[in-house]
């Protein structure tokens, strides 16, 4: 799927969410799943939901709803959760270690195979049983452990300088943690996670 075929991300961040709940419905014997109810369930409307499940390529059936097993497979496929990701953790810190623990990863096909850091006091041991190494070693790591993805977590002061070292090591998707906007050759795909933008909106809605 090429960049300019990527369809728009607030749809494609609503995917998950349908997801776990299509989760819920297959745990509950249900064969079918309405898009109204999925609507319903997470506040949109109807129309929004199937618009968005329509860029996987399913169907629903008319009064029936979508084939609940098949419409799980379709958006993991969309998603590309179906295919393993070896991953590479960079800044071993706090942060580092909440992603590395977390489980829900692994079901979507992230596999952290190691972390980095400049901490010698670091070097030989683990979090969530992923290895710490030296940052100088992640050219070498990378292509041991056929890593496709670099999850940048290191102080924003040095993202930049870490991410060259990520674009050196042959690495071309990047998941930046950091508040610093990366400049990346074109070949380099990135996504940046601001956590204070989901804390903004809780207190704003707090406010109301």
């Amino acid at each position: 799927m090429t960049r300019q075929k990527i369809p728009a991300a607030p749809s494609i961040r609503r995917l998950p969410s349908y997801l776990h709940l299509i989760r819920q419905a297959e745990a509950e014997d249900c064969e079918f799943i309405s898009g109204t109810l999925i609507a319903k369930e997470l506040h949109l409307e109807p129309i929004q939901v199937r618009k968005d499940l329509a860029i996987t390529g399913i169907v629903g059936k008319p009064k029936r709803g979508y084939p609940v097993k098949p419409l799980i497979a379709a958006i993991e496929h969309f998603l590309d959760w179906d295919n393993k990701k070896n991953a590479v953790i960079i800044g071993a810190g706090n942060l580092a270690t909440a992603l590395t623990g977390y489980q829900e990863f692994k079901t979507h096909g992230l596999n952290f195979v190691a972390a980095f850091d400049t901490s010698s006091e670091k070097m030989g041991k683990n979090i969530h049983g992923v290895s710490i190494y030296p940052l100088d070693e992640l050219t070498v790591r990378t292509k041991e452990l056929g890593a496709t993805i670099a999850v940048l977590t290191v102080p924003s002061t040095f993202a930049q300088e870490c991410a060259d070292r990520i674009v050196e090591a042959g690495i071309k998707a990047i998941w930046n943690f950091t508040n610093r906007k990366l400049n990346l050759p074109d070949d380099v795909v990135c996504q940046r996670e601001d956590l204070t933008s989901g804390y903004a909106m809780l207190c704003v809605m707090m406010g109301e």
